[in-house]
């Protein structure tokens, strides 16, 4: 075992301690006794699919593959076929076929037998243009009395970069009730990561030393003033150290799946959590912003209990969904998560935005009300920034409905990492704006709720550059701090 991989079983031992989830080799499709299904005129069984570079180390194993088949078909002793078939997503059209136009059929007919030359009861076959010995066909058969036939153990080099299919059939309707156990085995050239998983793992190392300096910078200035601290500031933080584990985590989580070929859930599961974490608190931070919490206003007044309220929704939303789409995860297409668990996802971001624009409108009137000038010319550059990367947003969620609607069959599943990765750097990049607009200074302060601030001690700060005597504070009229305090609590009680 070299350093690298010790390096890794050290960081998840302690992970693995604290959670009691049973260790599952995602890179290999195991099938517990899993029972094959009525698919048109054959009995079918789906073995996984995957995308795989090709190489002399990519292969498809397979390990102990047994059928098993009910006990009156074994006490009636009756031979019976079960087939593998491996294709590539082009050759699917090479798979089954159709006599006179009508609809297609996997298994060989009567009527097939005689257009195609095929043999009845086992499937169609036509060999692909590139290689006449694909699409690849295994064969187990029943024998007499025997409860159990097994598949012979064997390993299928892969020579072309595809989406690789495996089904296992049997055109004997007979044969009702089958089961099959066992395991295969997916491997590509630089591990076990799933064709469409690999580039995220190279993907999570940059976003994981993008944090990086995010935070360096951002801890600096922290540090540097944290006399001068907004509870804002605070927020931002907690949601850089989220944004950074996550990254790392996942990092971790596919670096052991693929140097080993297992993938612990209790990891997952942890990352998914923390993933969920992070996105709403980010959601509640860029909700609070837009309401003015800690710059036009000391506290959400009864609005708190609402927030706290659509942010719990939304993390249990959330999590439900991460987790139906990664954890458990055995191939490239199997993480797609049930309408059901998407809808209320979708639904919550949409209510969020406009939560956030209605609220950010209101906020800016205000700040033009009491002609604040510093705290009005961040917002709007927020404002401004929010609106170009919701816009971003909705042309990429029209893209990614596009993407998936034109590709059914996952050919181009070497470019579907990116619809992931889209939504890590948007929320990186806002990160990185809101750093950037409430970063730490000296004059943090200026940004925080004062009913006693107007434009021009805002001016006379910007112009000496620092904290001003409490002389200056007093040359706020008492009537215009009373109305401007009287118009909070009232708007207050409006939201």
């Amino acid at each position: 075992m070299d350093s690298e991989k010790l390096l890794h079983l050290s960081l998840f031992l302690p992970l693995l301690l604290s959670f009691h989830f049973k260790i599952s080799e995602s890179s290999a499709h195991i099938y517990p006794s899993q029972p094959f299904h009525d698919v048109g005129n054959s009995l079918l069984l789906y073995g996984g699919s995957e995308g795989i570079f090709a190489s002399s180390r990519s292969f498809i194993r397979f390990e102990n593959i047994t059928l098993w088949r009910t006990n009156d078909l074994q006490r009636k002793g009756r031979n019976g076929l079960v087939q593998a078939v491996i294709f590539e997503a082009s050759d699917r059209n090479n798979i089954g076929g159709s006599a006179y136009g009508g609809q297609r059929s996997i298994c060989c007919t009567p009527d097939l037998a005689k257009l195609q030359g095929c043999k009845q009861g086992e499937i169609i076959r036509i060999p692909s243009a590139r290689d006449p010995n694909w699409p690849i066909l295994l064969r187990a058969r029943f024998k007499g009395k025997t409860l159990s036939a097994k598949m012979e153990d064997t390993e299928i080099q892969i020579k072309k970069t595809g989406m690789y299919n495996l089904l296992f059939i049997s055109c004997d309707s007979k044969l009702k009730g089958l089961k099959m156990t066992g395991k295969t085995v997916w491997k590509n050239p630089e591990g076990y990561l799933p064709g469409r998983m690999a580039p995220l793992m190279r993907f999570y190392v940059y976003m994981s030393f993008a944090y990086l300096l995010l935070s360096a910078v951002w801890f600096f200035q922290y540090l540097r003033f944290r006399k001068d601290i907004l509870q804002l500031q605070h927020c931002v933080t907690v949601v850089i150290v989220l944004g950074l584990l996550e990254m790392v985590f996942w990092y971790l989580d596919y670096a052991n799946f693929n140097n080993t070929g297992k993938r612990p859930l209790a990891l997952t599961t942890w990352v998914v959590t923390i993933g969920a974490f992070r996105k709403t608190v980010s959601r509640i931070l860029i909700l609070c912003v837009s309401m003015g919490f800690g710059v036009v206003k000391s506290t959400l007044g009864g609005l708190t209990s609402k927030v706290l309220l659509v942010g719990a929704t939304y993390f249990v939303a959330s999590e439900m969904l991460d987790i139906a789409e990664n954890v458990g995860i055995i191939d490239d297409v199997s993480g797609r998560a049930k309408l059901f668990l998407v809808l209320p996802d979708a639904f919550l971001d949409a209510f969020l935005i406009l939560w956030i624009f209605t609220s950010l409108s209101r906020t800016l009137e205000q700040l033009q009300m009491k002609r604040t000038s510093v705290k009005l010319d961040i917002y709007r550059k927020f404002s401004n920034a929010l609106a170009v990367l919701v816009v971003a947003s909705v042309a990429w969620i029209v893209y990614e409905v596009h993407f998936k609607a034109t590709d059914p069959f996952n050919e181009r599943w070497q470019t579907a990492w990116t619809i992931t990765a889209f939504w890590d750097v948007i929320a990186f990049v806002l990160l990185c704006i809101i750093c950037y607009l409430w970063t730490p200074s000296q004059n943090s302060q200026r940004y925080a709720y004062s009913g006693e601030v107007d434009e021009e001690n805002e001016e006379v700060q910007s112009l000496t550059g620092g904290k001003q005597d409490g002389d200056i504070s007093l040359v706020k009229l008492e009537k215009d701090s009373g109305s401007d305090t009287e118009e909070d609590i009232e708007e207050d009680k409006r939201e």
